[in-house]
C-alpha cells in the first residue's frame, strides 16, 4: 500500500488540482447533501427556486418599472428584471453559503484530512440546481413575450461560468476570513443587500454615463448581469469595456482569494 505523508503547507501554497480531482466523490456528496438539506421538510420544496426571483421581479416591476418609470432598454420590464435576477440569485446564494461553509462544517474540518477547497466549492455548485429550475421559467417568459434568441445566446455558458467564478472568488475570501473573524457572518447579509442595488438589476447600466461605465465594471456582477441580458435579450450593454473590466476583476479576485485561502487553510482546524 502506498504511504501518504500529510504535512502543513508553507508560505503561499500553490493550487493542487490533482488533489482536488482525487476527492471528487467527496465534492459530489457535499453538493448532494446541501441540496437535500435545503429543501428537507419544506412545504414548497424546489418551488422556492422559482418563487424567490418571481416575487422580487414583481416588486421591482411595480416600484421601479411602473411607479418610478425606470427605463428597460425597450424590453418589457418583468423579463428585463427576471433575466438579471437569475445570475444574481446564483451569485448571492453561493456567496452566503460558501462564506459560512467552513464554520458550518467545523466538525468535519477537525476530524479528517481533505482539500479544504472542497467545502466552499460544493456550496457554490449546489446553487446551480436552483438556477437551472428558474432558467426553465425564464425560457417560458421569452416565449410568452415573443423574444427570439440571437446568435449571442451561444455565449450564455460563458456568463454562467463567470457568475460561478465570481461567487467562488468572493466565497474563498469570506470563508477564510470567517474562520478568523466571526463578524463576517453578520457582514455577509449586508454585503449582498448593498451589492444588489449596486448591480444593474432593477435598472440598466445605460443610465451610467459613458465616461464612468468602464469604472462601473469594477463591480464584477455588473458585467455578468449585462452579459446575461445581451445574450438572452439582445441588449447592447453586455459587451465592451464594462464586460472586459468585470472579467479582469473576477480573475484578480479569484487569484487573490485562492492564494489567501491556501495560505490560511493550515490554521483552519486549530482556529475554527
Amino acid at each position: 500500500m502506498p504511504v501518504i505523508w500529510i504535512r502543513p503547507t508553507r508560505g503561499w501554497a500553490s493550487f493542487n488540482l490533482r488533489e482536488l480531482i482525487e476527492y471528487r466523490e467527496l465534492l459530489y456528496f457535499l453538493i448532494w447533501r446541501d441540496i437535500k438539506v435545503r429543501y428537507k421538510q419544506t412545504a414548497l420544496g424546489i418551488g422556492w427556486a422559482v418563487l424567490q426571483p418571481m416575487l422580487t421581479m414583481l416588486v421591482f416591476s411595480v416600484f421601479f418599472g411602473r411607479l418610478a418609470g425606470v427605463p428597460s432598454d425597450g424590453i418589457p420590464y418583468p423579463i428585463f428584471a427576471f433575466t438579471a435576477l437569475l445570475p444574481w440569485q446564483l451569485f448571492s446564494h453561493a456567496v452566503s453559503e460558501s462564506g459560512n461553509s467552513l464554520v458550518m462544517n467545523q466538525q468535519l474540518l477537525t476530524k479528517v484530512y481533505f482539500p479544504r477547497l472542497v467545502i466552499p466549492l460544493a456550496a457554490v455548485l449546489a446553487g446551480i440546481v436552483d438556477f437551472a429550475i428558474a432558467f426553465v421559467v425564464l425560457l417560458g417568459m421569452l416565449v410568452y413575450y415573443g423574444i427570439a434568441p440571437t446568435p449571442a445566446f451561444l455565449m450564455l455558458p460563458f456568463f454562467i461560468l463567470l457568475a460561478i467564478a465570481a461567487a467562488f472568488a468572493v466565497g474563498l475570501w469570506l470563508s477564510a476570513l470567517n474562520v478568523q473573524y466571526r463578524d463576517v457572518r453578520y457582514v455577509i447579509p449586508f454585503l449582498t443587500q448593498f451589492w444588489l442595488f449596486a448591480t444593474p438589476i432593477a435598472y440598466s447600466s445605460s443610465l451610467v454615463p459613458d465616461a464612468w461605465r468602464m469604472w462601473y465594471g469594477f463591480n464584477p456582477m455588473a458585467g455578468v448581469v449585462e452579459g446575461f441580458r445581451w445574450a438572452l435579450l439582445g441588449t447592447a450593454n453586455g459587451t465592451g469595456s464594462l464586460m472586459v473590466v468585470s472579467t479582469l476583476v473576477i480573475a484578480l479576485l479569484f487569484a487573490g482569494g485562492l492564494g489567501y485561502f491556501r495560505r490560511m487553510e493550515r490554521t483552519f482546524a486549530d482556529v475554527v
